[in-house]
């Protein structure tokens, strides 16, 4: 497994779909590529939490499932990892949770549990936060799957917040995106632009353009987030119903 970083194609709103990390993975079949193994950690990397909140959902403690979580990575970069695909192949989501449901289920066995730095591939996951995170996901919610679904939505959101941060920062608008970054969660109405103008030294007309600019490029890579995680463009409208809706009820 290589640890360089597998850099995609450019994220212009036309190339969009053009190259996503799951279909690099996708297309290297059963025969790992340095290309694949990269696209495929870096998935992980971005992803890892969610199945954390499920394995923990399901009842384990914060030390086991620590424990179970990296194995299962473990076991999971070594390789072998597209065998067995079925319907879960158009979504890494989808296979990613199958894959853990199958390990926890058939695979896991606690005499040969190696603890946590005992010498397997790691990832290099940041535990220290972990169980606060999860215990403020994980708040209400009525299932394991819910709580990945829950989770996922949310690490992808944070992924983007992330991108659309550090492209603002390229470009020396960082002080600009951290006092507008508000409006992109916010309601209607929750924070008065003319407030933001005042911040920025900006007129009211100025601060409400890069608002609508600033929402309009997060939109952008919100969908070339989700895309990097399909197979098939064509089912990214779908998949951001199916996340959001997991914050239903």
């Amino acid at each position: 497994m290589t640890s360089e970083k597998f850099t995609p194609s450019a994220t212009a709103p036309d190339d969009v779909f053009a190259t996503t990390h799951w279909t690099v993975v996708l297309a290297a079949g059963k025969r790992a590529t340095p290309e694949s193994d990269a696209a495929l950690e870096e998935l992980c990397r971005a992803y890892w939490f969610p199945l954390y909140a499920y394995v923990r959902r399901r009842g384990h403690s914060r030390e086991d499932a620590e424990d179970l979580t990296q194995e299962f990575f473990a076991r999971f970069l070594a390789g072998n990892y597209l065998e067995g695909l079925s319907a879960e192949r158009g979504r890494f989501r989808a296979f990613l949770l199958a894959s853990l449901k199958h390990f926890l289920a058939n695979e896991w066995n606690k005499a040969q549990r190696l603890k946590r730095g005992g010498g397997a591939p790691m990832l290099s996951l940041e535990w220290q936060t972990a169980d606060t995170q999860f215990q403020i996901a994980a708040a209400g919610d009525p299932s394991p799957d819910r709580a990945f679904d829950r989770a996922w939505a949310l690490a992808l959101l944070e992924r983007v917040i992330g991108r659309l941060r550090e492209e603002c920062a390229a470009a020396g608008r960082r002080d600009q995106f951290d006092e507008l970054k508000v409006f992109l969660t916010a309601g209607k109405g929750e924070r008065p632009h003319a407030d933001a103008a005042r911040a920025l030294g900006l007129g009211e007309t100025a601060a409400r353009v890069a608002v609508h600019r600033l929402r309009k490029r997060y939109r952008q890579l919100l969908r070339d987030e989700i895309a990097r995680t399909l197979s098939d463009p064509a089912q990214v409208e779908e998949e951001m119903r199916a996340l959001f809706g997991a914050f239903s009820s």
